[in-house]
């Protein structure tokens, strides 16, 4: 049996937890003196891991948090050495790799702003993102750095670009630069309220936004992280105490989800953390939980659909023991929250976030019980409600704006939220309702309250749709269409119909070994059919090879649904 079979339920400690639970937020705080320096400076905890390194092809590296510290203080006297200063934003263009984490510490160590940007971005976006932030330098390895610099003469703020491993090329080299620093530096004492990180929004709608975070943002993080890990190996009364936690995630450390709910959470608990610097795929996944003995993880829904019709019964072929297991970007949905439960041993924790207010909604079965399918409960210190467009709670079963109060349940400020989007006033702004010291922060996606307070995701605001009047959410059709034994993915999106305004379009992935063909589409008809309200399900179905993805692994619904728009124009 896996480790965490029957032992992630327990009793509903919810109201408990959340009426005991407060805040508490020095004026003076930084990320990195959390995450590495209390941990590298002490002599036993210094030589326990910190990052395990691995790449294709490439032997296993591990290092430590003494490493960690002595090149993080190596990297921030060299971008003080060539100019960077307090506030000024560094760019972060690296996938999973030690250095990456190396990168955030000393930027963050020496009071400048971390700024993620993901290995997958074009030219284009990493031009837009780079100038926009006025960012003074950028880290790349010799996967970004030939984008980077195709776009550098377009950033005039860009003075100087650092490469991992590319000696040689038109670019400061990383090895050389920190062996002729002092592997000692003296920290920013930094505020709570201090920028810390600039993450632009995925922008599947208009130009991104940067959101600026501050360094508290990551106590408001740690009950979500906490109770989504259910607990084990992740106590907040034995952090830095012997443990055998091990944690690793394939979600990039440019996007939120990585860096905030894996790489930072991990380090501030003094855990080892897997970086893996390769592409994911369902035998990676379990290779690496075997291999390196993965205890906790944060897996999209996306990534254990890919797992699940891979490895049906995965116990067969791998030994695993895994404590702790979190989701979020999409609805679970119960397929797999049953595959993971029978097959995986543990129950999945569902979690709900965005870049400006993350990890507030979740699950934690050790704790409360987890519902399949729902987004779970507001974590504690987090106030979270459904409202309407006024500001007001929904009833029960009402959908309305998934949001969260300034303030928590006693009265006392949020440290989760952000600072506000980057030279955008009237975007911060028109995010909160209510006065600006005692408002909700919407989030834009749509979810219903059940009796019990559980939430219920019903999607973007701008994914749901009216078909023949009805109100439809892709979510549940979606969640349903995968169950289908031919099904890896799917998407629903509406098509323009003169007489009815739009009917259910899906657009699926199929399952290796299957075809796409007459038959199978009355057969997945048949299957909705027999299992949602006859008005749910798809019209039509389009066989595709993969769906449209944003960076941090959310289907794009809209660029399915403009191109449904484009073809009835003719376009």
């Amino acid at each position: 049996m896996a480790r965490g079979q029957g032992r992630d339920t327990g009793p509903d400690l919810y109201a408990e937890l959340h009426g005991r639970f407060g805040w508490q937020v020095p004026a003076d705080f930084n990320m990195a003196e959390v995450c590495v320096r209390r941990w590298g400076s002490e002599p036993a905890h210094a030589r326990q891991t910190a990052v395990i390194a691995t790449a294709p092809g490439e032997p296993d590296r591990t290092h430590t948090y003494g490493d960690l510290l002595a090149q993080a203080n190596r990297l921030s006297n060299a971008l003080v050495a060539l100019g960077v200063q307090r506030g000024d934003r560094v760019a972060i263009v690296m996938p999973q790799r030690f250095e990456t984490a190396v990168a955030y510490m000393a930027v963050l160590q020496m009071g400048a702003v971390g700024m993620p940007l993901s290995q997958l971005f074009g030219p284009e976006a990493l031009e837009y993102r780079l100038h926009d932030s006025e960012a003074v330098l950028a880290i790349c390895d010799t996967s970004t750095l030939a984008a980077v610099q195709s776009v550098s003469a377009n950033c005039p703020r860009l003075q100087d670009v650092i490469a991992v491993g590319a000696p040689g090329a038109s670019a400061l080299d990383w090895q050389r630069l920190l062996a002729q620093e002092p592997d000692r530096f003296d920290p920013v004492r930094t505020r709570a309220d201090e920028a810390a990180v600039l993450i632009y929004t995925s922008g599947t709608t208009g130009n991104p936004k940067g959101a600026l975070i501050p360094h508290r943002a990551l106590i408001g993080n740690l009950t979500g992280f906490v109770c989504s890990q259910n607990w084990f190996g992740f106590d907040p009364f034995d952090a830095g105490k012997a443990s055998d936690a091990v944690f690793w995630s394939p979600a990039d450390w440019a996007w939120t989800g990585g860096l905030m709910d894996a790489l930072l959470p991990s380090l501030y608990f003094g855990r080892p953390i897997v970086a893996h610097n390769g592409r994911f795929s369902p035998q990676t996944a379990f290779d690496l939980i075997e291999r390196h003995g993965i205890t906790h993880s944060f897996l999209f829904p996306t990534a254990l659909k890919a797992m699940m019709k891979a490895f049906p019964r995965p116990r067969t072929q791998f030994c695993f023991q895994l404590q702790g297991l979190m989701s979020a970007g999409e609805a679970v949905g119960d397929a797999v929250f049953n595959w993971c439960r029978d097959e995986l041993g543990i129950t999945v924790n569902e979690m709900f976030g965005q870049t400006e207010i993350n990890y507030i909604v979740g699950n934690c079965a050790r704790l409360w019980p987890a519902r399949p399918g729902s987004m779970g409960k507001g974590y504690p210190g987090h106030r979270v409600a459904v409202i309407d467009d006024d500001g007001n709670e929904c009833p029960e079963g009402v959908p309305g704006d998934v949001a969260v109060h300034r303030l928590d349940v006693h009265g006392e400020p949020d440290p989760i939220f952000f600072l506000g989007y980057w030279k955008n006033d009237g975007a911060t702004r028109a995010k909160y309702t209510g006065d600006p010291a005692n408002s909700w922060c919407r989030t834009g996606d749509l979810a219903t309250r059940d009796a019990d307070g559980y939430l219920w995701y019903q999607g973007r605001s701008d994914d749901v749709f009216k078909a023949a009047g009805y109100r439809i959410g892709p979510s549940e059709i979606e969640n349903c269409l995968v169950k289908h034994p031919a099904v890896a993915n799917a998407a629903v999106v509406p098509k323009p119909d003169k007489e009815r305004g739009a009917v259910v379009k899906a657009y699926v992935v199929l399952a290796p070994g299957h075809a796409g063909n007459e038959a199978l589409v009355a057969d997945l008809q048949k299957h909705v059919k027999g299992r949602l309200a006859p008005y749910e399900y798809p019209k039509e179905i389009e066989f595709i090879d993969s769906l449209p993805m944003t960076t941090t692994g959310k289907v794009q619904r809209r660029v399915l649904r403009l191109q449904e728009e484009a073809r009835a124009k003719g376009g």
